[in-house]
């Protein structure tokens, strides 16, 4: 499915693309100051738990001397981005993600080992800043961006057959992408996060193991939206191509 999310965003943007070309359009702005934009990306995040399974699996872990159960390498994610260009070169944004993933985790049972699934979910709200310009390149111009977000995140998972574990934290994300303009409203977005995020992980015995033991939904993540741009209020003169 993600092999053909590129395919299916061209073909979502066609019909828009067209007619924007059928009344005339409007070349977008070279000057930032003042343009909002949504964007709504799908991707696959690549996230280590190496910490995690050594702690399991370690001399003080349930899973010691255990055979490990497979590791999962990451999981798909969705995000949305809400943002205004405070200056020419300054956007600010409020990042909505969502991303869940199961794991699986060897422990002691009745009959010598057994190997329980971890169900893990995380979502969130990001705050933050992007640095941005525009570049002569392609229909409407590439718009380049960095930036640093950081939120509040609900994080939470179940062991097969225990309770829910859940906790509020603070994610951090660093950022690099482009938005390819296609016409004066529409573009797509290629945006990759490095993200930093842990939640808990129930132990079998928290006398026996205490732990804590922790599981990771940060690490890198890979992404590709659509853009919808506003263009600068009437009364802001803009400087067209």
């Amino acid at each position: 499915m993600l092999r053909r999310l590129p395919l299916l965003l061209a073909l979502a943007a066609a019909p828009v693309l067209a007619q924007d070309e059928d009344s005339g359009g409007e070349n977008a702005p070279t000057n930032l100051d003042g343009v909002g934009r949504i964007t709504v990306q799908a991707g696959y995040r690549l996230t280590s738990n190496g910490t995690l399974y050594d702690s399991w699996y370690g001399a003080k872990g349930p899973g010691e001397g255990l055979t490990r159960a497979p590791e999962s390498t990451g999981a798909p994610f969705g995000a949305a981005t809400f943002a205004y260009a405070m200056s020419d070169l300054v956007e600010v944004g409020i990042d909505l993600f969502g991303t869940a993933q199961t794991l699986r985790l060897t422990e002691p049972g009745d009959d010598g080992s057994v190997s329980r699934k971890v169900s893990s979910v995380s979502y969130g709200v990001l705050i933050g800043l992007r640095f941005q310009g525009v570049l002569d390149v392609g229909p409407q111009g590439l718009v380049p961006f960095a930036g640093l977000l950081t939120g509040p995140t609900v994080i939470s998972s179940t062991r097969e057959g225990s309770a829910l574990q859940e906790k509020v934290t603070q994610a951090w994300v660093g950022s690099l992408g482009a938005t390819l303009r296609l016409s004066a409203r529409w573009g797509i977005t290629a945006e990759y996060r490095f993200t930093f995020l842990r939640g808990p992980v129930e132990s079998p015995d928290a006398a026996k193991w205490p732990g804590p033991f922790s599981f990771s939904h940060g690490g890198n993540w890979f992404a590709l939206g659509v853009t919808y741009t506003f263009p600068p209020d009437p009364s802001r003169p803009l400087t067209n191509f």
